[in-house]
């Protein structure tokens, strides 16, 4: 159902932009038949970008993946651009509305008709404006798109969050926890991306690493190589790892928790861990994701949180931020998540916030506060405006 709608809203919005930049500034003719012939072979790469990894490798898909997507963005963006412009051109329909012809003068042809001043006046002025709009459109989602891949290429940026927990040991002040989210290893992010990734959070000199889902993108055996410079990790008390939406997107998710504790990189899945020092503690836990319903592995709340001790905080690590309902509901004192992206491209933030409780930050819940990481990688078009990707670094300090 979700690729059936998707394929009507591209097909509808590469329908309209085709009208806009291509038939309302051309007449019939060899320029009209190349562009439309260009731009169909456009739609077509993106169609297969969206479909064909599916049934391909990973290194198969990248060589159309990486034009395909960034034909994604810029379609997009030229969608709106086009449609912020729309009542402009209402506006000046009447100053352009005079014409008999357009296509004739559009090409260069004369005519009894064009010749006719009035006439002639207003099919320029119509083929100005739609040339103006459609030039206008095409410099401002360029400008955005160009400005979004570099964005969301460049390296995350490092947030330093303070933290303060009630019935943290002040043994643990100071305590820092790397969060790190959405990496989003696949045929546009590979062994380089996670290389950064790894040395960042090792430059962070984090106490404890946490990485709350959508790592990949593929199986082991398509992205295995990418993902092994986790096991470079280096923090006092271990790296751990919970699931999100898209590793339930392969067929079976546990070679990857295999894959991870090879790498040193503790998967908790629906169970928690007590973090010491010496006699203080507090508990990690971690939930699957709400996907893993579907592959008949559920987020289990009760079991995650058995057991732990009521007289110390508990930080929860769970993908979704939506979930924090349910952790409030147990006391939580502290849930770290990822899944939005901080929106990735604006306007998409709206739609997020729509249908998740926070977009990225830190928040409180009822009693529960939420930290959520817009992701240090990106999905479909390598492309952020407005929400930069980021590795965060949160310092716990004990309530005063």
């Amino acid at each position: 159902m979700f690729i059936i709608i998707l394929s009507s809203v591209l097909g509808l919005a590469h329908l309209y932009v085709w009208k806009r930049l291509i038939k309302d500034t051309t007449a019939p003719g060899r320029t009209r038949w190349a562009l439309s012939a260009v731009f169909l072979m456009l739609a077509a790469l993106l169609v297969m970008t969206l479909m064909v990894p599916r049934f391909t490798g990973i290194d198969e898909s990248a060589w159309f993946a990486w034009p395909g997507y960034i034909w994604f963005a810029l379609v997009g963006y030229l969608l709106l651009a086009l449609l912020v412009l729309e009542p402009v051109r209402l506006v000046l329909r009447g100053w352009a509305k005079r014409d008999r012809n357009p296509e004739q003068v559009v090409a260069g042809e004369s005519s009894a008709a064009a010749d006719e001043p009035p006439t002639a006046a207003g099919v320029n002025r119509r083929v100005f404006l739609a040339r103006t709009s459609a030039a206008a459109a095409g410099v401002a989602a360029s400008g955005l798109v160009g400005y979004g891949a570099a964005t969301a290429l460049g390296p995350p940026n490092i947030l330093q969050i303070p933290i303060r927990l009630g019935r943290l040991d002040p043994a643990f002040t100071g305590f820092r926890i790397a969060v790190v989210s959405d990496i989003h290893l696949g045929p546009l992010l590979g062994r380089r991306h996670t290389e950064r990734i790894v040395r960042m959070i090792n430059e962070a000199d984090a106490d404890l690493v946490a990485i709350v889902g959508d790592l990949v993108d593929g199986t082991v055996e398509q992205l295995g190589h990418a993902a092994e410079p986790l096991q470079d990790l280096v923090s006092r008390e271990g790296s751990f790892f919970v699931t999100g939406n898209h590793e339930y997107f392969v067929e079976d998710t546990a070679p990857w928790l295999r894959e991870l504790e090879r790498f040193g990189v503790s998967p908790l899945r629906n169970e928690n861990t007590a973090i010491r020092r010496g006699r203080a503690a507090f508990d990690l836990a971690g939930v699957n994701d709400l996907a893993g319903a579907e592959r008949g592995d559920p987020p289990d709340y009760d079991r995650a949180l058995a057991g732990v001790d009521p007289s110390r905080p508990t930080v929860l690590l769970a993908h979704q931020p939506v979930m924090v309902e349910q952790a409030a509901a147990r006391g939580v004192d502290l849930q770290l998540s990822g899944h939005t992206h901080g929106g990735q491209t604006w306007p998409f933030q709206y739609v997020v916030e729509a249908v998740q409780p926070s977009l990225a930050g830190l928040s409180t819940h009822q009693n529960t506060q939420l930290y959520v990481s817009r992701g240090a990688g990106f999905w479909g078009p390598p492309v952020r405006v407005g929400a930069p990707p980021d590795i965060s670094v949160l310092t716990l300090n004990a309530q005063p």
